[in-house]
C-alpha cells in the first residue's frame, strides 16, 4: 500500500535568495535516494518560506521491493585455475561478497566469462529506510553559505530549531545536529509564535493557514500580485510589472500584507530610474505609474504581519524612502553641475584591473574596437559610436553612481541628454551594458550594440589574456555573460561579422597587457566562445546538428545559426537517415586530401561515370546556393546525388590495387564531400 512521506525543516529566517534553489535541490535529492532505495513515488512537491524548507512525496510504497543483486567479479580463468578449482581471487571475491565460494556463478559477457555473485535481497520497511535516507538529505542541501552553531558539527543555511518528519502519519525518527525528528511544527513568529501538531501534509497545510503561515511560495506570489494590483488601483494608479521583484519579495514573508505610502512630488524631479531603483533595490518597495507609464509619488511594500494601525508601518517606511530619495536627489544636483565629458579623465585614476590597467584604458581599447566595427557594418554611425564609448564609463566617477551601482549607464544617458548630446549617443550609453542577464534585452541600435560588442570582448580577451580565465565554479569578471550577450547581439542583428577577425582586433589592442602567448589566448577565446554557442545552439536544435555545422564553421555566427537551422529542418525529411548514411560513408573512407584531380579516362566502371556526371550536374547549383546563403535548397540539391553514391559503393572498390585508379575513385569522393564540406560534418550526425 503507498503512503505519503512528509518533512519539513524549521529554522532561523533563511535569505531569500537560497530559497529557489533550497528547493529545487531537496527534490533532486529525494528523488535520488528514493530512486537508489528501490522506491517508487508519485510526485515530489517542495515548499519553503524564510522559516521552513518543506517537502512532501506522495505514493511510496510501505516495503522495499526485494532484489536481485549481481556482482561481477574476476575473470573466469583468474577464478579458477586449470582443474577447476577456485584460486585465492575466487576465494576473496566470494568473502568479500558474503557467500560461499561455491555459490559463484559464471556469467557470459561481451569480454568473456566472468563469475559472479548473485544475492537476493529482501526488501526493507520503508520507514526504516527513510531514518536513514532524510538526514543525509538535510546534510546534502548545498547553499551558497552554511553555517554551525553552538559546538555542533551539522551545518545549515541558518539554525534548525525543529524538524517535522511523518511517514503515513507515523515519526520518522532521526536526529540532526541536536534536533530529534517529531511531528510538532510552528506558527509565524510574531503572530502565532506557538507549536501545532501535524498529521499529514493536508493537515499541515490548513494548520499553518490558522497560525498566519502559508507555506506555498506559489500562493503567496499569487496573493502578492493580487494585492499590490489592487492596492495601485486604490491609490489611482496602476503598478509597474516586476516579476524578479515579485519573486524576491514572495520569499520574504510567510504571510504577505500589502501597504501603500507616498513620497513628495519634489523627488519626481530625480531620474525615474534612479527612484525606481532606490525603491525596488534597496526597500523592495513596488512603483506605481499612471496610464501613460508615468511615475506616481507612491509606493507598495509587503509586510510580514497584519499590522492593527497601518499608518504606523506606512510612516515608517516613508521616513526611511525620504532619507534615500533625498540622497539620491542630493546626488543628482551635484553631479549635474560636472559635465559628463568632463569626467573621462578622473577614469585613468580608477583602476580597472591590475594586470589591465585603469577604465580610462579600457575605454581606449574598446572605443577602437567599436569604431572598427561600425567602420565594417554601418560607416553612418562612426563619428556616434566613437563619442558614446568616450563617454560611456564617465557616469562610474559620478556620486550617484557610486551611491546606486545598479544605475550605471542609465545615468550617463541622463546626464548626457542634460549636457546637450546626440540622444541616439545617449541612448548608446545606456545600451552599451546590455542584455544584463541571460535572455535579457539587447541594445536597439547599431550604436549601442557596437560599443556593447566591444566593451564585452575587450573584457573577455582581457581576462583570458592575463589568466583570468573562468572555471566551473567562478566566473567574477561574468565572462560567460559577456560572451553570451556577444553572441545573441550578433544574432538579434545579423551582423556578417567575422568573430576571428574581431577578437584578433582585440587582441592586438591588449597586446601590452598581455602575459600569456597571444596564438594560446586566441585559442582559448575562440573555444570559449564555441562553447557558448553550441550550448545554445542546443536548447533549439538537436545536439548533433549543432556539433556537424559547427565542426566545420564557425567564425560567421549568422552563417552557422542559419546552416544549423536548415540542417535541423533538412534533418527532419523521412528520407535523410539513408541520405546520411550514404555521406558518412563518403566522409569516413575520404581521411586524406587527395592532391591528384578527377581523371574520366582511369573510370573502370559505368558507376563512377554516373556519379561523377551526377556531381557536375549539381557542383555549380550547390556553390550558387551556398553563396546565397541558401543552404537548405543547397542541401536539396546535394541530395539527389544519394542513388549515384549508392551505386557507386554498390559496385566498386574503392582501395583498387592500382594506386592511379585508388586515388582517382578517392579524388572524385572527394569532389563528393567538398559539397557539403562547407555546411555540416555528417559524421556527427547520429544514425
Amino acid at each position: 500500500m503507498s503512503k505519503e512521506l512528509f518533512l519539513e525543516i524549521g529554522t532561523e529566517e533563511i535569505p531569500a535568495g537560497f530559497l529557489p534553489r533550497a528547493m529545487a535541490d531537496m527534490e533532486a535529492l529525494i528523488t535520488k535516494e528514493l530512486e537508489n532505495a528501490r522506491l517508487a513515488c508519485g510526485g515530489v512537491r517542495t515548499l519553503a518560506t524564510p522559516r521552513r524548507l518543506a517537502l512532501v512525496v506522495k505514493d511510496i510504497p510501505a516495503v522495499q521491493p526485494d532484489a536481485e543483486i549481481t556482482a561481477m567479479g574476476p575473470a573466469k580463468n583468474i577464478a579458477f585455475d586449470g582443474d577447476g578449482r577456485p584460486t585465492r581471487a575466487a576465494e576473496g571475491f566470494a568473502r568479500g561478497q558474503g557467500v560461499d565460494v561455491s555459490a559463484l556463478q559464471v556469467v557470459s559477457t561481451e569480454k568473456g566469462e566472468y563469475v559472479a555473485a548473485v544475492k537476493r535481497e529482501t526488501g526493507r520497511p520503508t520507514h526504516e529506510l527513510l531514518a536513514e535516507i532524510l538526514p543525509r538529505l538535510i546534510s546534502n542541501i548545498p547553499f551558497k553559505k552554511s553555517m554551525r552553531w553552538g559546538d555542533l558539527e551539522a551545518r545549515f543555511a541558518r539554525p534548525v530549531h525543529w524538524l517535522v518528519a511523518l511517514f503515513d502519519g507515523v515519526v520518522v525518527p532521526f536526529a540532526f545536529g541536536n534536533i530529534e525528528s517529531g511531528s510538532v511544527s510552528r506558527g509565524h513568529r510574531f503572530m502565532a509564535d506557538q507549536p501545532f501538531p501535524v498529521r499529514d501534509f493536508a493537515h499541515y497545510l490548513d494548520e499553518c493557514e490558522r497560525h498566519f503561515v502559508i507555506p506555498d511560495p506559489e500562493r503567496r506570489k499569487e496573493i502578492i500580485r493580487r494585492e499590490i494590483h489592487r492596492v495601485a488601483k486604490t491609490a489611482g494608479g496602476h503598478l509597474l510589472p516586476d516579476e524578479e521583484l515579485l519573486e524576491q519579495v514572495s520569499f520574504l514573508v510567510e504571510y504577505p500584507s500589502a501597504v501603500h505610502g507616498t513620497f513628495s512630488p519634489e523627488f519626481l524631479k530625480v531620474p525615474r530610474e534612479v527612484l525606481i531603483t532606490s525603491m525596488r533595490s534597496h526597500q523592495r518597495y513596488f512603483s506605481i505609474v499612471d496610464e501613460n507609464g508615468k511615475l506616481l509619488p507612491g509606493f507598495i511594500t509587503i509586510n510580514n504581519t497584519l499590522t492593527e494601525d497601518p499608518s504606523v508601518v506606512v510612516k515608517g517606511n516613508e521616513r526611511v524612502l525620504r532619507a534615500r530619495l533625498s540622497d539620491a536627489r542630493f546626488f543628482f544636483e551635484e553631479d549635474r553641475k560636472v559635465p559628463l565629458d568632463k569626467r573621462v579623465e578622473a577614469l585613468k585614476s580608477v583602476v580597472y584591473q591590475a594586470k589591465l590597467g585603469t577604465s580610462h584604458e579600457k575605454m581606449g581599447r574598446f572605443k577602437a574596437l567599436a569604431e572598427s566595427l561600425a567602420g565594417e557594418l554601418n560607416p553612418s554611425v562612426k563619428e556616434k559610436v566613437s563619442r558614446a564609448a568616450w563617454l560611456c564609463k564617465a557616469d562610474l566617477v559620478t556620486g550617484m553612481v557610486g551611491e546606486f551601482p545598479e544605475v550605471q549607464g542609465i545615468m550617463g544617458r541622463e546626464y548626457a541628454l542634460l549636457q546637450g548630446e546626440d540622444p541616439e549617443v545617449a541612448s548608446a550609453i545606456a545600451e552599451h551594458y546590455l542584455p544584463t542577464q541571460a535572455g535579457g534585452e539587447l541594445p536597439t541600435s547599431d550604436i549601442g550594440a557596437f560599443v556593447s560588442i566591444a566593451d564585452k570582448l575587450d573584457t573577455i580577451c582581457g581576462c583570458f589574456g592575463v589568466g583570468l580565465i573562468p572555471t566551473g565554479t567562478a566566473d567574477p569578471y561574468a565572462l560567460r555573460r559577456c560572451a553570451l550577450g556577444i553572441i545573441n547581439i550578433i544574432l538579434h542583428k545579423g551582423y556578417p561579422v567575422s568573430l576571428k577577425a574581431v577578437i584578433n582586433h582585440a587582441l592586438e589592442l591588449l597586446a601590452n597587457k598581455l602575459t600569456r602567448k597571444r596564438e594560446d589566448v586566441f585559442a582559448d577565446v575562440m573555444g570559449f566562445f564555441e562553447g557558448r554557442f553550441v550550448n545554445l545552439m542546443a536548447g533549439r536544435f538537436p545536439s548533433d546538428v549543432v556539433d556537424a555545422v559547427v565542426a566545420v564553421s564557425f567564425d560567421n555566427l549568422n552563417g552557422t545559426a542559419t546552416k544549423i537551422a536548415a540542417l535541423a529542418e533538412f534533418k527532419n525529411r523521412p528520407d535523410f537517415e539513408p541520405l546520411a548514411v550514404a555521406f558518412k560513408r563518403v566522409c569516413n573512407i575520404v581521411k586524406e586530401p587527395v592532391v591528384t584531380p578527377v581523371d574520366a579516362d582511369l573510370f573502370q566502371d559505368s558507376a563512377e561515370k554516373e556519379l561523377a556526371d551526377a556531381y557536375q550536374a549539381v557542383n555549380s547549383t550547390v556553390e550558387s546556393k551556398v553563396a546565397e546563403g541558401n543552404y537548405l535548397a543547397a542541401l536539396t540539391e546535394i541530395a539527389t546525388l544519394k542513388g549515384a553514391i549508392d551505386t557507386f559503393f554498390d559496385k566498386v572498390m574503392v582501395m583498387a590495387e592500382d594506386e592511379r585508379v585508388k586515388n582517382n575513385r578517392l579524388a572524385l569522393l572527394q569532389q563528393i564531400r567538398g559539397l557539403f564540406r562547407d555546411i555540416a560534418d555528417f559524421a556527427k550526425i547520429a544514425a
